[in-house]
């Protein structure tokens, strides 16, 4: 090796393609750099994983919309010098060569820039994704890894009949090795062909009665040269679709099982339903934990939000944030730096907040909140920096499913207001 240090383990978190079904969340960033939970963003959940897991190597694979995710991930995540641990993003590079170069799956994504992280110092690479909700601690999987002697492993998740379309679904034998792979079945047959029986359910831990599928969670284990081996063939550009179908007759491929909260966040809806779970007495993902399963992102140093008689009930409310007299917020996520007026009322919402404080202008009066006085919000999401004149209402009047306006667009009958829009006084969406 002339000397090459080898390192255990490098992770690779995937950014996603363009995230067209979370638009217009993504109109100016990519997945990974959604923000989350009033003052995280998605992908603070991998790299937290990482960090409690012990992986300190690093690199975040991304394609579209990146400046916003290098921005966050160099002021958030600088390793202690003597760890020599990393964070660092990998965005594709089109060269002269032409538009093949763009990234055309995941597998394709890895293959062209797994040159690039020097992986001949690594035993194995563990393949992340970027846009889920999850808290894991990886040395499990590794362990599993190791234990079986496999070459690779996939994180398998229970999941119910009608999720089963979504998802790659496999068959493992009474070792944990898979023996069968598809992806996103449609056939009910063939679908009915991947149940898993109830003995081998509490043979495995699967406490619920419905969870009679194993899913694939996007989460791999993969020894380095195995992964060389594999992407040399460029006809295999996705995981789900091409590798793991083809690998398991040549290759050990096992299976780890996760039974705790998971969520992919896809769509809209996923993300809306995600966040507002957060304020619940007993959420299903909590940011909250010992210091084994903390979620960490980029220290911001703001004040501690301030309340004028308002009523606060099942909710988030971030740093930095002013909410006026007789203000009412119900089952919402307000993110930081947040500015509600008097008697605003505010049900099942999520505020993104503001970016900086020169966006805020002074307080408490004589400046525009961004949310005005008397403003009603309801089953909706505003992305950062927007600005609701007094007296409107956002609420889906007619009721719409999908709707795409000057100033708004729907989706699953959730009200979006894009990044950095004002809504005029009395406007009524």
């Amino acid at each position: 090796m002339g000397g090459l240090v080898i390192h255990g383990n490098l992770a690779v978190i995937l950014g996603g393609g363009r995230g067209t079904r979370l638009y217009p969340l993504t109109k100016e960033r990519c997945k990974p750099a959604v923000p989350l939970g009033g003052k995280y963003r998605l992908i603070d959940v991998p790299i937290s994983n990482c960090i409690n897991s012990g992986l300190r190597d690093i690199y975040i694979v991304t394609q579209f919309m990146s400046a916003s995710l290098n921005q966050h991930i160099a002021r958030a995540y600088v390793m202690d010098v003597f760890s020599n641990g990393f964070v660092r993003v990998l965005a594709a590079t089109q060269t002269d060569s032409g538009a093949e170069d763009w990234f055309q799956g995941t597998a394709d994504a890895v293959r062209k820039c797994l040159p690039l992280m020097n992986p001949k110092r690594y035993k194995r690479v563990m393949i992340l994704s970027g846009d889920q909700l999850y808290k894991m601690n990886y040395q499990s999987m590794l362990m599993t890894h190791l234990s079986q002697n496999a070459e690779i492993t996939i994180g398998v998740l229970p999941v119910e009949r009608e999720k089963v379309s979504g998802f790659g679904v496999m068959k493992i034998d009474g070792r944990g090795q898979i023996r069968e792979f598809t992806e996103k079945p449609k056939d009910p047959a063939v679908v009915d062909d991947f149940r898993i029986s109830d003995e081998f359910a509490a043979g495995h831990g699967v406490k619920d009665g419905g969870k009679r599928w194993l899913a694939s969670m996007g989460i791999y284990v993969f020894e380095t040269a195995v992964l060389h081996d594999i992407l040399r063939d460029e006809s295999k550009i996705d995981f789900g679709k091409d590798v793991l179908p083809s690998a398991l007759s040549g290759y050990k491929t096992m299976a780890h099982l996760f039974d705790g909260y998971w969520e992919d966040i896809g769509t809209i809806k996923s993300f809306y339903e995600a966040n507002i779970a957060l304020g619940s007495a007993n959420p299903p993902f909590d940011f909250y934990g010992d210091e084994s399963e903390k979620i960490f992102t980029k220290q911001r140093f703001l004040t501690a939000s301030r309340f004028l008689g308002a009523t606060v009930s099942e909710s988030i409310i971030s740093d930095g944030c002013f909410i006026g007299e007789n203000a009412v917020i119900a089952r919402s996520v307000i993110g930081i730096r947040s500015r509600i007026g008097a008697r605003a009322r505010i049900e099942e919402s999520i505020i993104m907040g503001v970016d900086s404080s020169e966006r805020m202008g002074p307080l408490p009066t004589g400046s525009q909140p961004c949310i005005g006085d008397d403003v009603i919000i309801k089953g909706a999401i505003l992305d950062k920096n927007v600005r609701i004149g007094a007296g409107a209402r956002i609420i889906n009047t007619r009721g719409a499913n999908s709707e795409d306006g000057e100033r708004h667009h729907i989706r699953d009958g959730i009200v979006v207001i894009p990044k950095n829009t004002v809504i005029p006084p009395g406007t009524v969406i």
